[in-house]
């Protein structure tokens, strides 16, 4: 897909190198425009290295402001407050405000990404919101609001935003809730149990759904990968914690995905207070109830991903197991993988699963989990 990326005076342009790289790795060809402040921070040759195609930074007779307005996406990233407040009453003078009037007349699909002093932010308020208004294809991506400054969002974040804005949206409209990570059952002020868990496939998968169009809600326990900051999130620490979030969440979801690593056991009588280390103490554990057995009791027309864990068992072994789950929880679903596989385990960045439906299974050989996590979408979304 062809990406426009309008590049304005704003000291981030000096991320653009950046965000070119990860547009480009992500399969997009990327073309530049720039504006002549731009072009004091950061020079069209650099950019022209990085894109590998000249650099718009007038308009001449070959009119690039018509040939290049129906592109898949304009991104307009750093936008300042200048270029805003000006596409807000179509005023034309640069290179960037004449593209970007001329593809919001063929509804081209336009990301703004705001970077400014947070106080120029606030006086364009009114600007943002007649854009909002006057042009339905127009999106804005909100920045991080510190240091008194409305900074450029993560490069990461942004590429994910423009992956939304360019996909099938096979999922649009659908409300997904995602529960991932690790919880904690506390033992006593300092300690507790927890797993090895890192959230990776739950946020991947989320991630994913969100491409797709999905309305999604992260449902946290302890995680140890990014999290897109624009996806809604509810942050939890124990079993009981989570079960409660999702009883109140579930009513209203469509899909529901069960990737948590939460505790099967929570500790009796946890101390309010640090315990002391000088003698050996006894710690007693009782069982908690199943999560995903009350998923379709709560909600009977979600549909349910589960996901079952076994550690060095055959392959017949892990999917009779994940088989039985699926079959007494009711999940339309169940992602089974063996954590003892080189380079899957907890933590790792790839993993090695089976995707078992009521037809049968499907082995997913050794790959990222975004990959995964884009397959495991794609067989969700086949069978809605």
């Amino acid at each position: 897909m062809k990406i426009i990326l309008c590049i304005t005076g704003s000291i981030a342009a000096t991320e653009d190198l950046k965000l070119v790289h990860e547009l480009q790795r992500h399969g997009y060809e990327v073309e530049c425009f720039m504006t002549e402040a731009a072009a004091e921070i950061i020079t069209p040759l650099s950019m022209e290295f990085a894109t590998k195609n000249r650099v718009v930074t007038k308009i001449t007779g070959y009119v690039e402001h018509v040939t290049n307005a129906q592109a898949d996406l304009i991104l307009v990233a750093p936008a300042t407050a200048n270029t805003i407040s000006k596409f807000a009453h179509k005023i034309a003078d640069t290179t960037v405000t004449t593209l970007l009037l001329t593809a919001s007349g063929y509804d081209t699909p336009i990301l703004i990404v705001p970077s400014m002093h947070i106080s120029m932010y606030k006086a364009i308020e009114e600007n943002i919101k007649k854009v909002k208004e006057d042009n339905e294809h127009v999106y804005f991506m909100e920045p991080n609001e510190s240091e008194r400054k409305a900074k450029f969002p993560s490069r990461h974040d942004i590429v994910l935003e423009v992956e939304r804005l360019t996909s099938e949206n096979k999922l649009k409209g659908k409300n997904v809730l995602v529960a991932t990570g690790a919880t904690f059952e506390r033992m006593d002020s300092m300690r507790g149990i927890t797993n090895k868990s890192s959230g990776k496939m739950g946020i991947e998968i989320a991630k994913e759904a969100y491409r797709q169009g999905a309305n999604v809600t992260l449902l946290c326990g302890i995680t140890h990968a990014h999290r897109p900051r624009f996806i809604e999130q509810i942050n939890v620490e124990s079993t009981c914690e989570m079960m409660e979030a999702v009883r109140e969440k579930i009513v209203d979801v469509d899909i529901y995905v069960s990737a948590a690593a939460i505790s099967d056991f929570t500790i009796v009588n946890a101390s309010e207070t640090k315990i002391s280390s000088d003698e050996d103490i006894v710690v007693k554990f009782t069982k908690l109830p199943k999560l995903l057995k009350q998923i379709k009791t709560l909600n009977p027309n979600v549909f349910v991903v589960g996901f079952k864990a076994e550690a060095g068992v055959s392959e017949k072994y892990l999917i009779n197991k994940a088989t039985d789950r699926m079959n007494k929880y009711d999940t339309d679903i169940m992602v089974a993988n063996d954590i003892l596989v080189e380079n899957s385990g907890p933590g790792s960045d790839n993993n090695e699963v089976y995707l078992i439906d009521k037809e049968g299974y499907e082995k997913l050989p050794l790959d990222s989990k975004s990959n995964i996590s884009k397959k495991i979408v794609e067989k969700v979304c086949s069978m809605l």
